[in-house]
């Protein structure tokens, strides 16, 4: 990549790609680019990587594709929880809702960490190209666009105070549910409506059952996601707009629900949960673009289609969505030169055909399984109390019989893989010694 200093104050930089955002989906594409000898910049609007993220499993496939790109020993080096069977406590018994067990491997099972340490891994690790560059600190204000094609961003480098004129032949927007990329290009997420919102929240050193990811009582619904040995991600669903009368009962009633639906929270939450400001709100609605490509833009991840919560589908589809990305990105560079301008949205359209239908298929999977959160937040009141706690255990008895059949182990392989796994296309790495991790 070339930067010319067109001023004191704006830099002009040509890489044949630049990534927006480096998230899972940005950070994996830009490592698959970079070791593919693809000039490649990844650009991130914040000044670092340890932030906060909403989404923490990673399922399966994820796992066998760091296995495929040779840095799965670097990925479970660090902070994480191995998943391979998921339960549900039911006003207090417990039913099995996935064994992953019989579709994946040991290696390929669902990790559960934070994303900034496997972030800065991914950065890291393509860092070791001289054909990747990644400036923090740096948000784009716009598209840059000749004769209707897109050409580059303009972006501010906040870090040394200088604006940015990229030209490129692919802009990437993987900047995440509120795309200034996506936005640029005029294109609508398509979310879906939801009747739920969800109050995140962590805890550390809780006895918490790391077996038993989602539990339910008179009280409501309770979902962990166990990060490590001692700290757990908690997730609270409630109606939509409820979260000022929640706060209006006050902390204390809060604290009083949750070690309803899980007695083994007393004595944490009275000292780490101390107030709301201890809590974020997360929203639910998914999303799903009825566009994901242009002449010179590819979008991809939530930019491309907003995740949704339930079901952890968010991640995987992210990094399946680089993998298919990346494949199609160093094909279309290799059958045009940089004298052609943009890759065209006919390349493009590879990337698109490929992924849209899976990413969809698992939305309808994901929307399935809010609604009957929905149904228990929102109607399970209304059946009477005595009944309550038998008609949603003999629910999820059924269900859990059902994970025991063919059927079962078909959609526990679907949600493990999705239905149409991509594999990290090897051969298109760059040979020369100049792009070889050292």
């Amino acid at each position: 990549m070339t930067a010319n200093a067109t001023s004191e104050r704006t830099q002009r930089l040509t890489p044949e790609v630049v990534v927006v955002g480096a998230g899972p989906a940005g950070c994996v594409l830009s490592y698959l680019l970079a070791r593919s000898g693809v000039d490649t910049l990844l650009l991130e609007r914040n000044a670092s990587l340890d932030r906060e993220f909403r989404g923490f499993g990673f399922q399966p496939y994820v796992a066998r594709a760091f296995d495929q790109l040779g840095i799965l020993d670097d990925v479970l080096d660090l902070p994480h929880e191995r998943v391979q069977h998921a339960h549900a406590s039911v006003y207090g018994r417990r039913y099995e809702l996935l064994d992953f067990t019989d579709v994946s491997s040991r290696t390929e099972c669902l990790l559960l960490m934070d994303q900034p340490p496997l972030l800065e891994l991914l950065v890291e690790k393509a860092g070791e190209f001289e054909t990747f560059s990644f400036r923090p600190s740096t948000a784009v204000t716009d598209l840059r666009t000749s004769g209707g094609r897109v050409v580059g961003v303009d972006a501010r480098d906040r870090e040394v105070g200088v604006d940015l004129e990229v030209e490129s032949r692919l802009v990437v927007g993987a900047d995440g549910r509120y795309s200034t990329v996506r936005k640029a290009a005029g294109i609508d997420a398509g979310l879906f409506d939801s009747e739920l919102e969800i109050v995140w929240f962590k805890l550390e050193d809780a006895k918490i059952d790391v077996t038993t990811q989602l539990r339910i009582g008179d009280a409501g619904v309770l979902v962990y996601a166990p990060l490590s040995d001692s700290v757990a991600q908690c997730g609270w669903p409630i109606p939509k707009g409820s979260y000022g009368d929640l706060r209006a009962r006050g902390i204390e009633a809060f604290r009083r629900d949750l070690v309803s639906v899980d007695p083994d929270l007393d004595g944490t939450v009275e000292t780490q949960l101390t107030g709301f400001e201890a809590c974020s709100l997360l929203r639910v609605e998914p999303g799903l673009c009825d566009r994901w490509v242009d002449d010179g833009l590819l979008l991809l991840g939530d930019a491309a289609h907003v995740a949704s919560p339930f079901g952890g589908q968010g991640n995987s589809l992210a990094v399946q969505d680089a993998v298919v990305a990346h494949e199609t990105v160093v094909t279309a560079l290799s059958e045009a030169t940089r004298d052609d301008g943009p890759l065209t949205v006919e390349r493009l359209r590879r990337f698109e055909d490929r992924r849209y239908p899976a990413v969809e298929r698992m939305v309808r999977l994901q929307r399935r399984t809010e609604r009957l959160v929905t149904g228990v937040l929102l109607y399970g009141s209304r059946v009477p109390e005595p009944v309550r706690g038998p008609v949603l255990r003999m629910l999820f008895g059924a269900l859990s019989v059902v994970g025991t059949t063919r059927l079962g182990r078909r959609q526990r392989r679907l949600l493990a893989f999705g239905p149409d796994p991509p594999r990290v296309d090897t051969t298109l790495f760059a040979s020369d010694e100049s792009t070889t991790p050292g």
